[in-house]
């Protein structure tokens, strides 16, 4: 399925019936890195997981993204597709976009949050040594090399010398990847009034485990549930766990659903 917001084509599934969840895939994923939460759900309830813009088999934003222009978006898909009293769930990137939304407005009935961004790192004194080291690298990089132009140069460099995730965007997506993983939404936390499970990894090194006890402190409502021996993507890690603390905080959900149906 497709949905058009503002120009850009968003590819969606909407499979169930029930209770509705919006899921929400981190950086670099898609539909299908949620697929394994779309298997759990959709038999006890209305699932529906968009491939975020730039994403899956979604079209590109015109112009870099922050983590706030991707909640518009959502907001916006949320708004046609007329979704009320939503069971947001957010993993990543995803969660930045989650927490911006249920900051925001009111229709998240029930947050999940798996090994979400949206904390600015602790920065460590050997990370600014190789950041700087690295600026410095890159301007004699640019200076000496051969290239006819400097943006020739800088694309370049970066296949050679970035990040994963940097080498792996592209365009608009480069861009945005840096605005989004500056963004911090710490002070949007206490905004958060809907009941939220945070699960994250024991051993996550992408979003560490603290920035989850920083969550579960800010957020006036929230449980803090943590998979021993799981990374960043701890729900497909500790699959088994995950599937049973999911069914415990919605089992309310699940209970309504069969009321209403008899």
């Amino acid at each position: 399925m497709h949905i058009n917001v503002d120009g850009i084509n968003i590819n969606y599934i909407d499979e169930g019936a029930g209770s509705t969840v919006l899921l929400l895939h981190g950086w670099g994923g898609s539909i299908q890195t949620m697929l394994p939460i779309v298997n759990i759900l959709k038999d006890k309830c209305r699932v529906i997981s968009p491939d975020l813009p730039g994403f899956g088999k979604s079209e590109q934003p015109k112009i870099p993204w922050n983590s706030y222009d991707y909640a518009e978006c959502i907001k916006k898909f949320i708004d046609i597709l007329q979704l009320k009293d939503i069971i947001l769930f957010g993993h990543s990137h995803g969660g930045r976009i989650a927490i911006i939304l249920s900051g925001r407005y009111n229709f998240v009935k029930k947050l999940i949050l798996i090994d979400s961004a949206g904390i600015i790192p602790r920065r460590k004194i050997n990370y600014y040594f190789k950041v700087y080291s690295f600026k410095l690298f890159k301007k004699v990089y640019i200076t000496f090399s051969r290239g006819t132009t400097r943006e020739k140069k800088l694309e370049k460099f970066y296949k050679k010398f970035g990040s994963a995730d940097y080498k792996e965007s592209q365009g608009v997506m480069r861009q945005t990847m840096v605005k989004v993983i500056n963004d911090n939404l710490l002070e949007l936390l206490p905004s958060i009034n809907a009941p939220t499970l945070l699960i994250w990894g024991e051993k996550d090194e992408d979003t560490p485990l603290y920035m989850g006890k920083i969550m579960e402190e800010k957020i006036s409502d929230s449980g803090l549930v943590v998979l021993k021996d799981a990374g960043h993507y701890s729900y497909i890690d500790c699959y088994d766990q995950f599937k049973a603390v999911i069914n415990s905080f919605l089992k309310d959900e699940y209970l309504k659903e069969r009321i209403e149906w008899h």
